[in-house]
């Protein structure tokens, strides 16, 4: 019975550390107002150690870039692209090439600006793809969203 409980245990503990190295990237977003019609969304990437994703640059390497798709709504409107704080240039050996890359934290600032005093929530989702030394992960889909006041 103990072998079987060990077993248990073991393959319990397995599973465990297996899934943590599965999602090394944690999303969250805040909003912060820069006036009464404009604001700006933050958006931070916690990335675990070993892992980065990858900047919003298209680049023909072969990762996918991190983007935002921002749900279409009448009470905003997007200014510009989200601005990338971060972002570093190294030579990726998985894909063998010069890549803009973020590791341990990606921050993105995208502005907005508002058409209604109204409260309202701001749905979006981030897609990006993450990387270790050892391997790649397919690219994945966030859901985020914010309450602006």
């Amino acid at each position: 019975m103990k072998k079987i409980a060990a077993l248990v245990f073991g393959l319990f503990t397995f599973f465990a550390a297996n899934s943590q190295s599965k999602n090394p990237v944690i999303w969250s977003a805040s909003y912060k107002s820069i006036s009464a019609t404009e604001g700006e969304i933050v958006i931070i990437a916690a990335i675990e150690k070993g892992w980065h994703i990858y900047s919003q640059d298209t680049t023909s390497a072969g990762p996918v870039p991190t983007s935002f798709n921002f749900a279409l709504n009448k009470s905003y409107l997007l200014v510009g692209k989200a601005l990338e704080i971060g972002a570093q240039s190294i030579f990726d050996k998985t894909f063998e090439a010069q890549i803009s890359s973020f590791s341990d934290k990606a921050e993105f600032k995208q502005k907005i600006n508002l058409l209604s005093k109204q409260p309202l929530t701001i749905s979006f989702k981030a897609e990006y793809m993450s990387c270790n030394d050892m391997m790649c992960l397919p690219p994945k889909q966030v859901d985020l969203s914010v309450n602006v006041q």
